[in-house]
């Protein structure tokens, strides 16, 4: 029986291996400033001379910081009529990140509960805690093209330019995964 349980098991686990291998996720570097859209380990698309949080990365975020949060996200919506031409949010916070923050202290115990119950009802986070929200990926709408390849300038999201968010969008969706590193 015990074979027969361990032969049933690999079984179930190989589609989930294969659909690893397959899946199109999203790769953000904020060291070299770029956004990489892979499948499995498999470079699809990369774009250079991206603009994250005016402040760099951190693990640590609170609201208005202008940090660009690190960490394993997915795409929670896609809003097509965004000042920014198009705009990917992710879901942010995190349990992980709310867990560090209530341990730190960065949030109280009312806001890591309002997180953590968002999160076990399939509901997207909760983006008023001191934690901030409203982060995502973005194009550069109306803003300056040369500003956008000079510095980093947003409050926190991840900055491509209008026609590469555009090409973004027909690559990933909602539920793509998005790792910031």
């Amino acid at each position: 029986m015990p074979i027969a349980l361990l032969l049933l098991l690999q079984l179930v686990c190989l589609p989930l291996r294969a659909a690893d291998e397959d899946e199109v996720w999203v790769l953000v570097d904020t060291g070299q400033l770029t956004v990489s859209v892979m499948q499995g380990e498999e470079l699809l698309r990369k774009y250079d001379n991206i603009a994250i949080g005016s402040n760099g990365p951190s693990v640590a975020r609170l609201v208005s910081d202008q940090t660009t949060p690190l960490g394993e996200f997915r795409i929670s919506r896609i809003n097509p009529r965004s000042r920014f031409r198009l705009f990917m949010a992710i879901d942010y916070p995190t349990m992980d990140h709310a867990r560090r923050a209530l341990a730190d202290g960065r949030i109280s115990p009312q806001e890591y509960l309002a997180v953590s119950n968002a999160w076990l009802g399939g509901e997207p986070p909760p983006q008023d805690t001191r934690l901030g929200g409203y982060l995502g990926i973005h194009g550069v709408g109306d803003g300056s093209k040369e500003i956008h390849g000079r510095v980093n300038w947003t409050d926190g999201c991840i900055a491509v330019t209008n026609e590469q968010i555009e090409e973004l969008a027909g690559l990933v969706g909602v539920g793509t995964r998005v790792s910031v590193r």
